[in-house]
C-alpha cells in the first residue's frame, strides 16, 4: 500500500464515478423534483427522459442550459460501477427481471453512502497530524470496503446509518488533530446557518464547518486553509479568490455546486469545475 499523497491519489482515483462502466443508475434509481436543479419531476426507479439506451445522457454537454444543474453537481463516488459490474456482475437492469431491477435500485444508494465514507477515510489517512489514528482509520476503511462487496440481500439489510456514525466519530478525531496545526481562532461553525453570510476575506483557517449551511454565502477571498468542510452545503457559495489549500473532506459535488474562478485555490483531491470559467 502506498503512503501519503500517493496513497490518496491511488485510492481516490477509484472513488470517482465512471459512467462508461455503469448502467445509468443515478439516472434511474434516484428521484428528483422539478425545481431550480431539475427541469422535471422523476420518480425513483423511473428512467430519466434523457437517458439513452446505451446508458449515456443525451444532453450531457448542455445539462445546465436545459435546467438539469442538479445532475452536474452529483457524483456517486464510484458506487455506480461497483453496483453494476461487481454487485450485479454486469447484469443490466434493462434485461433482468423486475425484481432484479428493483433490488439494484435499492442497493445503489447504500453503496453510494459507503463509497462516500471511503472517500473521507482515504483522505483522513493522508493527514499527517492524524498519524496516531492511522491504524484505526485503515481498519475501518478496510471494513467499509468489505461492506461494499456484500451480496445485494446483505447490502439491502445493512444499517448504513450506524456504520456512518462509527466512521464519523473517527473522522472527527482526525479533523481535530489536523485543524490544531493551523493558525486562526479555530472557529466552530459546525451545523451553523450561514446562508447568505457576508464572509468576504474572513479568516477561517482551521475552522470547523462540518454540516454548515453556506448557501449563497460570500466567501470571496476568504482563508479556508485547514478548514473541515465535511457535509457543508456550498450551493451557490461564492469562492472567488478563496484559499482552500489544505481544506479537507471537501468533495467534488460540493465544489461543483459552488461558484469560483481561476483565483480560487483548491486542494489536490478535487478538480476546478469546468463551468467556473463562464463565471469569471
Amino acid at each position: 500500500m502506498l503512503n501519503g499523497m500517493q496513497d490518496q491519489m491511488f485510492e481516490q482515483g477509484d472513488l470517482r464515478g465512471d459512467c462508461t462502466s455503469c448502467f445509468g443508475l443515478c439516472c434511474v434509481a434516484l428521484p428528483f423534483a422539478a425545481s431550480a436543479d431539475f427541469a422535471v419531476d422523476k420518480a425513483a426507479g423511473k428512467a430519466c427522459q434523457n437517458l439513452r439506451d446505451d446508458h449515456r445522457c443525451g444532453i450531457h454537454d448542455r445539462l445546465r442550459q436545459t435546467g438539469f444543474t442538479g445532475c452536474t453537481v452529483y457524483d456517486c463516488f464510484g458506487a455506480g460501477q461497483k453496483v453494476s459490474q461487481i454487485t450485479f456482475a454486469g447484469q443490466d437492469w434493462r434485461t433482468g427481471s423486475h425484481e432484479h431491477a428493483r433490488q439494484m435500485f435499492d442497493v445503489f444508494p447504500v453503496v453510494r453512502q459507503l463509497h462516500e465514507l471511503l472517500w473521507y477515510l482515504t483522505e483522513a489517512l493522508t493527514l499527517p497530524a492524524a498519524g496516531p489514528l492511522k491504524a484505526d482509520l485503515r481498519r475501518i476503511l478496510d471494513r467499509t470496503e468489505e461492506l461494499t462487496r456484500q451480496t445485494p440481500e446483505e447490502l439491502a439489510a445493512l444499517d448504513v446509518g450506524a456504520h456512518r456514525q462509527e466512521v464519523n466519530a473517527l473522522l472527527l478525531k482526525a479533523s481535530e488533530l489536523a485543524r490544531a496545526g493551523f493558525g486562526g481562532r479555530k472557529k466552530n461553525r459546525r451545523g451553523a446557518d450561514l446562508m447568505g453570510a457576508r464572509l468576504r476575506g474572513a479568516d477561517l483557517r482551521g475552522a470547523n464547518l462540518r454540516g454548515a449551511y453556506l448557501i449563497a454565502a460570500d466567501l470571496t477571498g476568504a482563508d479556508l486553509r485547514g478548514a473541515d468542510l465535511i457535509g457543508a452545503d456550498l450551493r451557490d457559495t461564492d469562492l472567488t479568490d478563496a484559499d482552500l489549500t489544505d481544506a479537507f473532506f471537501l468533495t467534488q459535488p460540493q465544489l461543483n455546486a459552488a461558484r469560483g474562478g481561476a483565483g480560487t485555490r483548491l486542494p489536490a483531491s478535487v478538480s476546478r469545475p469546468v463551468h467556473w470559467a463562464a463565471q469569471v
